[in-house]
């Protein structure tokens, strides 16, 4: 098969480039330039796609004898990955820019970019594994795993690939631990095998995603209050909080039973934050948008596993599907769901799909 193979410039991509090689596919390694303004050096591991890494990822290729090229992306990255963050945070909900760039870019615009150029596939970095299954119609389907390596496993923020994706997607590392993959780059002689991972918000490398949006959004002061409208304290904008928060929020009166506040709810329409105790937080039912499904959607009530953070637990739960929607039922009560987070299905290893959450609430016929 004719495979592009996304080089970020870190370790993953590089063995997963040199797998598909390996596998006897015909490969050429892609860069993809997000970034209108690329800094020429990676200042710590925060963030990536500077042009170091573009520089990473050619000597890789240079390595592996493959053709290598850099495509442009920072405009539609803009678009759909940087504008989306900074209007979900406007409208008070909390967005997953990774699962967006999945979306929007990896497995969007690179894989239709790719397959109009007459490649067969994308192939990534990530731990996850596609497994190979017969339906129940006796035909051979793709579906997405967790991968080996737990604590790695980014099933989560590939829960938005559809079947037809999914199809056309290798993830050549899901069936390894992160120190192998280091340990395969050194014998390769990669130049990046000890290249510290990249992690948080790729487009806020110095992590500070409040001064991000204060810069993004301008100052808004507004009231923090509690659940009965007290005011409690003030902040600089609300798109800063998030449901579940407890730190940061500096209020100038203390709690009279002296239990912790965290943010419940946050108002966009009033400016306003609303902080309340932990029990305040427990929600059991959710309800999710733009459901995407990695194969078939499901077919009335299923049990499934929910999970609604990327390296978060999963919580047993059932499911069922309303067209474009996902209703989510939890056998517990969790923290700290917020609007603007996904939650994505599983069933034992496989992921069945995910939704933005739209509303979670405590559904209390379900309370013990």
């Amino acid at each position: 098969m004719r495979v592009v193979a996304a080089m970020s410039g870190g370790v993953d991509s590089a063995v997963a480039a040199a797998r598909m090689l390996d596998a006897g596919h015909e490969v050429v390694g892609v860069h993809l330039a997000l970034s209108q303004s690329a800094a020429t050096l990676r200042e710590s591991a925060r963030g990536c796609c500077t042009i170091e890494d573009a520089g990473d990822a050619r000597r890789v290729a240079d390595v592996l004898g493959i053709p290598f090229y850099v495509w442009d992306m920072a405009a539609r990255f803009q678009r759909d990955v940087v504008e989306d963050f900074r209007a979900e945070y406007a409208a008070g909900r909390t967005p997953n820019p990774c699962l967006r760039c999945n979306e929007k870019i990896k497995f969007a615009a690179l894989l239709d970019k790719a397959l109009a150029l007459g490649f067969d596939a994308v192939a990534t970095g990530h731990y996850a594994r596609v497994v190979e299954a017969t339906g129940a119609d006796g035909g051979v389907r793709r579906e997405l795993h967790r991968a080996v390596d737990a604590a790695k496993d980014q099933s989560y923020v590939l829960g938005v690939l559809d079947a037809e994706q999914l199809a056309r997607s290798f993830f050549p590392l899901g069936d390894t631990t992160k120190p192998e993959i280091r340990r395969e780059a050194a014998e390769r002689g990669f130049y990046v095998a000890n290249k510290p991972d990249s992690h948080d918000i790729c487009f806020i490398p110095d992590g500070d995603t409040r001064g991000w949006l204060t810069r993004q959004l301008g100052a808004k002061p507004g009231e923090i209050v509690d659940s009965d409208g007290t005011v409690l304290g003030e902040h600089q904008g609300a798109f800063a909080y998030t449901v579940g928060q407890r730190r940061g929020l500096a209020l100038g009166r203390p709690a009279s039973d002296g239990q912790p506040r965290y943010v419940v709810e946050v108002r966009p329409e009033a400016n306003q934050v609303v902080v309340g105790t932990a029990d305040l937080l427990g929600v059991n039912a959710i309800t999710g948008d733009h459901a995407r499904w990695c194969g078939p959607a499901p077919d009335g009530v299923v049990h499934v596993g929910a999970q609604v953070r990327a390296h978060g637990e999963e919580y047993a739960a059932t499911a069922w599907a309303d067209g474009d929607r996902v209703e989510v039922r939890l056998d517990s009560r969790i923290r700290g769901v917020a609007p603007g987070q996904s939650v994505v299905l599983y069933d034992g290893t496989r992921v069945v799909g995910s939704a933005t959450i739209a509303a979670a609430r405590l559904d209390r016929e379900r309370v013990p």
